[in-house]
């Protein structure tokens, strides 16, 4: 883990009418570290996510990634900043096959493409296959998405993300509604992606065994404010 930040969030919030979703929040993400961000519905987690990846503009603060400040900008920019993330529900495109996703993940999402080649270049197609592997999706590589399990959408999800070679993986609760064998096959993926190749994750997850076997550090969210942020192991034991 760096001991620099990747990622500062200060004085973030984000207002509906007379709605805050997120209150006047601010934490840090150094490099390398996995942090896990727990909470009920409506604590503000994914608006959080949705202002760091640009799908949504906050209304005050500052997001500051690897030294540029990101805040407002539009989602296609900041994905090829470093961010990727995952959704809740899983975003792939469902007519195309596995590969195809993922090679027109690699391509789209490294740099702009303001005019593309006629066809995908050999270095996304390589990282269509490397990510595959990963991710243990080679063996359904021509498999149409819409096919596919519920664990292996979002397998598929997680590696068009990745394919972009993010500095910074956003994870939407990546494990909901999966089963206890499910849970463990994707825990093994992301800790390969934390041990090996030193990704800085962000992770939203319900499933509180999950998401703290995974993380460094934990923040608790509710009503958009932090309640808590610090170790696992002080989780259980604050009031």
């Amino acid at each position: 883990m760096s001991d620099e930040a990747l990622l500062r969030v200060s004085n973030l919030t984000k207002r509906y009418g007379a709605m805050i979703a997120v209150n006047d929040l601010g934490f840090e993400v150094k490099g390398g570290e996995v942090l896990g961000i727990g909470g009920p519905n409506g604590a503000g987690k994914t608006t959080l996510f949705d202002m760091i990846s640009g799908v949504s503009q906050p209304t005050g603060g500052r997001i500051v990634f690897d030294g540029r400040d990101v805040s407002g900008l539009s989602p296609e920019v900041v994905c090829h900043l470093g961010i990727a993330r995952t959704f809740q529900l899983n975003a792939v495109f469902d007519t195309m096959t596995v590969r195809e996703n993922l090679i027109c993940s690699a391509y789209f999402g490294v740099r702009s493409r303001v005019v593309p080649s006629l066809r995908f270049d050999r270095s996304a197609r390589e990282s269509a296959a490397e990510v595959m592997e990963m991710t243990g999706l080679a063996a359904r590589a021509n498999q149409v998405a819409s096919t596919l399990p519920v664990l292996q959408r979002k397998l598929l999800m997680l590696a068009s993300a990745i394919a972009s070679k993010p500095k910074l993986l956003l994870l939407d609760e990546p494990v909901g509604g999966l089963n206890a064998l499910e849970i463990e096959q994707c825990a093994a993926i992301i800790r390969k992606l934390r041990d090996l190749h030193n990704m800085t994750i962000i992770l939203i997850e319900h499933v509180m065994s999950f998401m703290t076997m995974l993380s460094d550090r934990v923040m608790i969210l509710h009503h958009g404010a932090k309640l808590y942020e610090g170790p696992v192991v002080g989780l259980a034991d604050n009031p």
